[in-house]
C-alpha cells in the first residue's frame, strides 16, 4: 500500500513507477503559480549539491546485515520486488505490475533477480553487476514464480523458510509459495525492518538535510502568506519553494475546524486571520524523507488556542526526554499521552486521535511505530516523527511534528521546535 509519503518519494521517479502524485491522492490538488514569486521563495537557492548519494560500499554491507539476520532468524532467503526495499539493497527504482521482478537475497551464495525475459537489458543497466550479475528470466508462457526456487536450488538451498517483504503484491507472494512447495514462504519485515530501522551516518546526513530543507521552505511559504490565500495556493508555494530548493515535495494544508482532522479534509478552505493553519509533509532528498507539521495563526490567536498550543509543546518535548536506547516504544507514546491527558484533553485517544510517531527512513512510515502495546526496544540510529496533536472536532487542531533520532545518550530533534503560533520559525 502506497502512504503518502511513499507518493512523495514517486515524485522524483513518478515516470517508473506510474504512480499518481500526493495531492491527488489526497483528493486536493495544487495548481501551478503563475506570475513573479513571492521574495522570501524567489530568494531561496538550490541545495542539491549538498546531498550525498549512498555508495555503492554502503549497499555491500546492507547484504551482509540481512545475511546475518536471516541465519539468526532460521531464513534461508528473502524475496524482495519493485518499491523501496529494492531500492535500499540495489539503489534500482523499480515498480510493480503483473509480472513478477524480483531481488532474492540468499543467505548464502550471490543474490539474484527474477525478471520477464523481454526486461533484462534493462534490468542489467540497473542491477548492481550489470552484465555479471544473475538474473533467472522467464518467457510469458513460462512459470516465473519457479524460478524463485531454481536460482535457490543452484545455491544448494533446497528447503527452508523464504521470507516475502511486506508490501509484495499478494498474487507474487501466493506464486512463489505454490510453485515453490519445498520452501515455506513467511515474512522478511525482521530481516527488511532488522536493516532499515538503524540508519547509517550517510543516510541520517539526508535526512537531516530533508528536514533543514523542509523548514526552509515552509518559513519561506509562511512569510508569503496572506488572508484569503486558498489553502490549494499555499500548497503551491510550498511545493514551488521545495523546487527552488532544488527537491521534490509537497505539504497538505488545513484551516480552523478542518485542522481538526488529521490528515484534513477535500473541502474547499481559506486562510483567515486569527484561524488556525496546520500544514504537514516533507521531501525526499536521495530517497530520504522528511515528514514536519507546523501549526501557526496570522494574526492574534485566542487564548484557547495558545493553551493548546502550549500542552502539545510541553507534549513533544516530553516524549524527546523519554526516548532513547533501550526504552520500549510504547513508553515514549505515553509520556505525550500523559501530558495531554493531564491538561484535560483524554482519555487515550480522545482528542489526542493517533499514535506518536512512526518511524522514518525512505518511507515516510516504516517500523517502528511509537504506539501503545511495541514492546520493541528503541536503538540508536532509529529515526521517528515525534508529533503530538489535540484536535478539538467543529474548532481546531494542533499539530507539532519534528523528526527524531535516537542516540546513545537519548534522542535529538532534526530540526528546532516550534516555538509559537505567532512565530513558529522563530530559534529558540
Amino acid at each position: 500500500m502506497w502512504t503518502r509519503r511513499d507518493l512523495l518519494a514517486a515524485a522524483g521517479v513518478g515516470a517508473v513507477l506510474n504512480v499518481p502524485p500526493l495531492r491527488a491522492q489526497r483528493g486536493g490538488g495544487s495548481p501551478g503559480m503563475t506570475g513573479p514569486l513571492p521574495p522570501a521563495i524567489a530568494a531561496l537557492k538550490s541545495r542539491k549539491n549538498e546531498a550525498v548519494p549512498i555508495s555503492n560500499a554502503e549497499r555491500e554491507q546492507r547484504f551482509e546485515r540481512a545475511r546475518e539476520l536471516m541465519a539468526k532468524n532460521k531464513i534461508e532467503a528473502i524475496c524482495i520486488p519493485g518499491g523501496t526495499t529494492l531500492t535500499y539493497f540495489t539503489g534500482m527504482r523499480w515498480g510493480n505490475s503483473e509480472r513478477i521482478f524480483s531481488l532474492v537475497i540468499p543467505r548464502r551464495g550471490k543474490p539474484f533477480y527474477v525478471s520477464p525475459a523481454f526486461e533484462e537489458d534493462r534490468v542489467r543497466e540497473q542491477v548492481p553487476g550489470g552484465k555479471d550479475a544473475r538474473i533467472y528470466t522467464w518467457q510469458e508462457d513460462d512459470n516465473a514464480y519457479s524460478m524463485v526456487g531454481k536460482g535457490l536450488r543452484d545455491v544448494d538451498i533446497l528447503s527452508g523458510a523464504v521470507g516475502i517483504e511486506e508490501k509484495t503484491p499478494f498474487v507474487f507472494a501466493d506464486g512463489i509459495g505454490k510453485a515453490n512447495p519445498k520452501y515455506q514462504v513467511t515474512n522478511a519485515t525482521v530481516i527488511t525492518a532488522g536493516c532499515r530501522a538503524r540508519k547509517s551516518p550517510a543516510e541520517l546526513a539526508l535526512m537531516r538535510l530533508a528536514c533543514s530543507v523542509t523548514i526552509d521552505a515552509y518559513e519561506a511559504a509562511w512569510k508569503s502568506c496572506k488572508e484569503g490565500m486558498t489553502t490549494r495556493a499555499f500548497s503551491a508555494l510550498i511545493g514551488q519553494a521545495f523546487t527552488q530548493l532544488g527537491f521534490p515535495g509537497f505539504a497538505s494544508v488545513e484551516v480552523g475546524e478542518y485542522s481538526a482532522l488529521p490528515h484534513g479534509s477535500v473541502q474547499p478552505q481559506q486562510i483567515k486571520e486569527g484561524t488556525i493553519v496546520l500544514i504537514d509533509d516533507g521531501c525526499t532528498v536521495e530517497g530520504y524523507q522528511s515528514d514536519i507539521s507546523r501549526t501557526f495563526v496570522l494574526g492574534k490567536p485566542t487564548d484557547k488556542m495558545k493553551q493548546v498550543f502550549e500542552i502539545v509543546h510541553r507534549a513533544q518535548s516530553a516524549a524527546l526526554k523519554a526516548a532513547g536506547p533501550g526504552v520500549q516504544c510504547q513508553m515514549v507514546d505515553a509520556a505525550a499521552r500523559k501530558v495531554i491527558v493531564d491538561a484535560g484533553f483524554g482519555p487515550g485517544y480522545k482528542y489526542f486521535t493517533h499514535r506518536l510517531g512512526h518511524g522514518m527512513g525512505m518511507d515516510g512510515h516504516e517500523w517502528p511505530y511509537l504506539v501503545k502495546g511495541n514492546t520493541q526496544p528503541l536503538e540508536p540510529g532509529m529515526v521517528f516523527s515525534d508529533e503530538p496533536g489535540i484536535y478539538i472536532p467543529g474548532e481546531f487542531g494542533v499539530r507539532l511534528e519534528d523528526d527524531m533520532v535516537i542516540t546513545e545518550k537519548g534522542a535529538e530533534l532534526l530540526t528546532a521546535q516550534s516555538p509559537s503560533l505567532e512565530r513558529p520559525f522563530d530559534k529558540a
